[in-house]
């Protein structure tokens, strides 16, 4: 009895990874069609802390990294909500290595407009043209940010997403450079 009830929950799990290795396939296969995943692109993953890179887009930069995408990561700040901020820039850059991310292509803002305080909005026009520059100097054509809701509802996720819209809409006088994706993780 035991014997069969671990098989059935083996079965369940190796149904489950496989559907959703499949699903994952199915549309980085459908993203790729659309031309915004193709192999050497110059991707830009942007957050706001350290740490938004492994606790919200590690799937994503792992499954870019294995079409070739060449990446890069621009952080708004030190995440120094704690008095840590050292200790956090040292953990993102030990991150990116472990993503494929290599740390002369990692950028960390450490200014005191962009704070880690879910108490402070940022100012969108700032984020944004910020974002251009980095976006134009290192001549990205793929950004990777978070959602509307910003994934966690932190203000601060939410001013980067609110701000790539800005500039990709062209309110902020941007050229619609950017495609936003969602997270593609399971």
């Amino acid at each position: 009895m035991e014997a069969l009830c671990l098989g059935c929950v083996l079965a369940a799990v190796l149904t489950w990874g496989f559907l959703c290795f499949w699903d994952s396939a199915e549309r980085m296969k459908t993203a790729e069609q659309a031309g915004l995943l193709k192999s050497g692109s110059r991707t830009l993953l942007v957050i706001a802390h350290p740490d938004d890179e492994a606790m919200f887009f590690a799937p994503t930069v792992l499954g870019l990294a294995r079409l070739k995408h060449r990446m890069s990561l621009l952080c708004f700040s030190a995440g120094n909500y704690y008095n840590q901020g050292e200790i956090r820039k040292k953990e993102l850059l030990q991150s990116c290595d472990v993503l494929g991310i290599p740390t002369s292509r990692v950028m960390i803002i450490d200014n005191s407009d962009f704070p880690d305080d879910p108490g402070v909005q940022w100012d969108t026009e700032r984020v944004a043209n910020i974002l251009l520059q980095h976006v134009e100097v290192n001549d990205i054509n793929l950004v990777v940010t978070f959602d509307a809701g910003g994934v966690s509802g932190h203000s601060n996720h939410i001013a980067l997403y609110t701000a790539v819209r800005y500039d990709s809409l062209g309110n902020g006088g941007g050229t619609g450079f950017v495609h936003l994706l969602r997270n593609l993780s399971c």
